[in-house]
């Protein structure tokens, strides 16, 4: 016992000294790459650091800024870090992967019939099961995590690494279990689930008017750490890029702004003179958080100004009368892809709030299923529940490019892409979760 106790002393010793020249190195490349040489020199000869020592610049800025969001975190919860946490959760969670591509111009070309782009072909696996229907997904904004939230009223965290594991046809290590955490503390079903951009919180919006906030690091927590009790049925939930701030769709008309840190919500100051009507099916922030969307019962698609909360422009009608089911901007923030109960795709212009093209052929009149861009934003995915069909367009052409089965017994509700890889993953009233990736 004694050995073993002195081995993980020296362990400790030598992991403390590790992080010490760690630290001192980052400290000297900050202050060198700053034109601070003098005091870099200082700090440099003092802890016996090379002055060379290569740092990617600004890296001590970034770790500091999430090691306070972190810290600030904890306090708001009142967390204690000798709770037991995950470390392969936690460690780099909310580095953005570089894009694959750049995202597409769709002002540079008018409807280029013939030149659309193949799609990869996709192939499927059922991945896990709820209880009752599988009402949506969302994947962390890095990629390494799915959320999916069901009629069951519980939620399942996924590991996409180990979802990979999983479709790998020779995998030797007997089953891969990719569902790392369930939570259970909503009344009623789930509709919406977003990720906290910077620390390891998923939060849940849920017909019984709550938004819950759970902690996935925590090995044990199966219950929110924090809850926002809203007035009325909460549809869609999204945060603000900087996590301070996040957007409540329900079924008043306003779309509801509350400050994370305070619970206040604000509305817009003449929201009664709107003349807004209908229930918001979905609301997203811009990649910026300078804009929100909104999609509307009533037919409309509301551009939302992030800083003063005001309806800056509403496009009436713009998929008829029929209910609009989702609303999604491009990445840079000049385009908004929609989707309707009237079996249309539409791509408008953020600045004109002009129609630029519509993606037809894919019949949905029943489900609150949403119209996604792949990550590159190359093509436009949705579902045909006609034919139980997945539809791929072009999105430049606008022609389809693809219609694979969506292998769920009735069509699927709700289609989610991954931000950073070709791979997706479909929800269906059969509780099924599958997950689509490229077949190489």
């Amino acid at each position: 016992m004694e050995s073993n106790h002195s081995n993980n002393n020296l362990e400790q010793t030598l992991q403390a000294g590790k992080l010490y020249r760690h630290v001192n190195s980052l400290i000297v490349s900050h202050l060198r790459d700053n034109n601070l040489n003098q005091a870099a020199s200082a700090v440099a000869s003092a802890t016996m650091t090379p002055m060379n020592v290569e740092a990617p610049p600004n890296k001590l800025l970034e770790l500091v800024a999430k090691g306070l969001a972190v810290d600030k975190d904890e306090t708001l919860r009142g967390v204690s870090t000798a709770v037991p946490f995950d470390p392969i959760v936690t460690a780099g969670y909310g580095s953005i992967l570089a894009p694959r591509a750049a995202s597409v111009d769709f002002s540079s070309v008018s409807d280029t019939k013939g030149l659309s782009k193949n799609i990869p072909k996709h192939e499927s696996r059922h991945i896990s099961e709820h209880k009752n229907v599988a009402r949506c997904a969302r994947f962390s904004p890095d990629g390494r995590f799915l959320a999916t939230g069901s009629a069951d009223t519980s939620i399942k965290l996924f590991e996409i690494a180990k979802v990979k594991q999983m479709m790998q046809p020779d995998a030797r290590d007997g089953p891969v279990r990719p569902v790392i955490r369930t939570f259970y503390d909503h009344q009623q079903p789930i509709n919406d689930l977003d990720f906290h951009p910077q620390n390891t919180v998923l939060i849940s919006g849920s017909k019984d008017r709550t938004i819950k906030f759970f902690d996935f690091s925590k090995t044990v927590a199966k219950r929110a750490f924090r809850v926002i009790q809203d007035t009325h049925n909460v549809r869609s939930v999204s945060f603000h890029p900087s996590g301070d701030y996040l957007l409540a769709g329900t079924d008043h008309p306003i779309p509801h702004l509350y400050d994370i840190n305070t619970f206040k919500c604000y509305l817009p100051p003449n929201f009664q003179e709107m003349g807004v009507n209908g229930a918001i099916n979905q609301v997203r922030y811009s990649s910026t958080g300078g804009m929100y969307v909104t999609a509307s019962k009533d037919g409309a698609i509301r551009l939302w100004d992030g800083v003063t909360a005001s309806c800056v422009r509403s496009i009436d009608g713009a998929h008829g009368a029929a209910e609009a089911t989702s609303a999604n901007f491009t990445k840079d923030q000049r385009y908004i892809l929609s989707s309707a109960k009237d079996s249309l795709v539409k791509l408008w212009e953020v600045g004109t709030g002009r129609l630029v093209k519509q993606y037809l052929g894919a019949t949905h009149t029943e489900l609150r299923c949403q119209a996604v861009f792949n990550d590159t934003e190359e093509f436009v995915l949705s579902i045909d529940e006609s034919l139980n069909e997945i539809v791929a367009w072009d999105a430049l052409t606008t022609e389809i490019v693809a219609r694979w089965p969506s292998n769920h017994i009735g069509a699927p509700r709700w289609l989610e892409h991954s931000p950073v890889e070709a791979a997706f993953v479909s929800c269906g009233i059969d509780r099924s979760i599958r997950h689509w990736k490229e077949v190489l």
